[in-house]
């Protein structure tokens, strides 16, 4: 069958790449000029680091089992851990289920004797339907276990507000924890993060040299033919028509409820009512001999420091490779931006590189300026799963399951982080050969 896969991101990446293994003419078509999406390698200092993504869960395997499945060399962090800017100081973080502690964090000094007291008096609470993570953790722990310690780590995986998403879709193994069970086991069976040696951005590369892919193209309009469907491509100039039997969406939700408005209105509605959050990654070098020592694999920032940066990664002391690539330079980032926060990042690339080295003195020591900087900024870059997402999925995929040989995939169903996307793409390939409509 020929098979129109709409969005060159790793969703659609690897959606096209399951359904040309399976025997299928596969087009992959982009609007922007290079694939990837939120997966991109730039060069800094001479060096070619990620600048978007840069690790991935080992322990879900579908990111490392597809990585292995294209010749691509996996690697894992150092032992180097992280810390948290809080109180004037860098402090250990303790054991968590996303911020919140499983053992007693008094030795962390991260919670005030008033906080660590509202911890210490936790009690289990029953979830009925779904609520924001912030509300739960407020009433079973206490405001100041939100505030400290889940806001920073939901921040730098959704770059979104602990108050504002759904528990049952980021952290769902909190309902059960907070509900009074025993706190997960610590799991020893292996890494928890992997990466690849030259960067999560070979990833989309790699996936694309084995694909048809055209870039430059966008696609502005969805329609059903008698025998499956029409795309139209490229400037309202110079439209160009193409045809298939089948089509993925691997969009972001606003361009995939344009091009479902007319097919599936409910789908694109509820498409519509997802927000994105919009963040920059500022990544700098610096002589190896103008950094202080570091002992961390990088810091967290807490939203009621009222810092700029919300986190930095000492990639050289993360990734054993990103310090052998430097030769002499030491390679770190650090990232602004959180969701509806869009006004912080109007200033200009020189003031975000300002401000991440400013804060980086004020936590570390640093006192040199960088030998390069890169700022990629990374406009609706993640979607938020606000309370009721799971059902708002549901409700898109059984719109979108009316219409034969028609799936979707991407970032804003099961998971923003690269094993739960590659799993929707996974999941995309099978449902749109299943929804086909029979020959004949």
């Amino acid at each position: 069958m020929r098979v129109v896969v709409v969005g060159a991101g790793v969703a659609g990446l690897t959606a096209a790449y399951d359904l040309a293994a399976a025997g299928h003419d596969v087009l992959v078509l982009d609007g922007a000029d290079r694939v990837g999406g939120k997966l991109l390698r730039a060069e800094v200092g001479g060096v070619r680091v990620d600048v978007g993504a840069e690790a991935m869960l080992h322990r879900r395997p579908e990111g490392t089992e597809l990585t292995r499945a294209l010749g691509l060399p996996i690697v894992h962090p150092t032992t180097a851990t992280s810390r948290i800017w809080t109180r004037g100081e860098l402090r250990a973080l303790p054991r968590s289920l996303m911020g919140v502690p499983l053992d007693d964090p008094a030795p962390t000094g991260v919670l005030s004797p008033e906080g660590l007291a509202r911890f210490r008096a936790a009690m289990p609470r029953d979830v009925e339907g779904d609520v924001s993570v912030g509300d739960l953790v407020d009433a079973v722990y206490g405001p100041e276990v939100t505030d400290r310690l889940v806001e920073p780590l939901l921040g730098g995986v959704y770059a979104g507000h602990a108050r504002l998403l759904s528990v049952r879709a980021t952290v769902p193994q909190l309902v059960t924890v907070a509900g009074g069970a025993a706190p997960p086991a610590p799991v020893t069976d292996g890494p928890v993060f992997a990466g690849i040696a030259g960067g999560m951005g070979r990833l989309p590369e790699r996936l694309a040299e084995t694909l048809a892919v055209r870039t430059g193209a966008t696609v502005r309009e969805l329609t059903r033919t008698a025998t499956g469907y029409a795309l139209t491509v490229g400037p309202t100039t110079a439209p160009e028509l193409v045809e298939a039997d089948l089509v993925v969406l691997a969009t972001p939700a606003a361009p995939t409820a344009r091009l479902l408005g007319s097919l599936a209105p409910t789908a694109a509605a509820e498409l519509a009512a997802i927000e994105y959050a919009s963040m920059a990654v500022v990544t700098l070098a610096f002589r190896d001999t103008d950094l202080p020592a570091v002992v961390s694999s990088g810091f967290l920032v807490p939203p009621v420091e009222s810092r700029r940066i919300k986190a930095a990664t000492f990639s050289f002391a993360k990734w054993d490779w990103v310090r052998a690539a430097g030769d002499g330079l030491l390679l770190l980032r650090t990232s602004l931006g959180r969701h509806r926060e869009e006004a912080a990042l109007q200033a200009d690339d020189a003031d975000l590189v300002a401000w991440s080295v400013a804060e980086l003195r004020d936590a570390v020591g640093l006192d040199a300026e960088p030998v390069a900087s890169h700022v990629q900024r990374w406009g609706g870059g993640l979607p938020q799963y606000a309370v009721g997402h799971l059902d708002r999925v549901a409700r898109i995929r059984a719109d979108v399951e009316r219409l034969p040989g028609l799936a979707v995939c991407g970032a804003a169903y099961d998971g923003v982080g690269i094993p739960a996307v590659i799993g929707s793409a996974h999941r995309a390939a099978r449902d749109v050969v299943r929804t086909a409509a029979p020959p004949g």
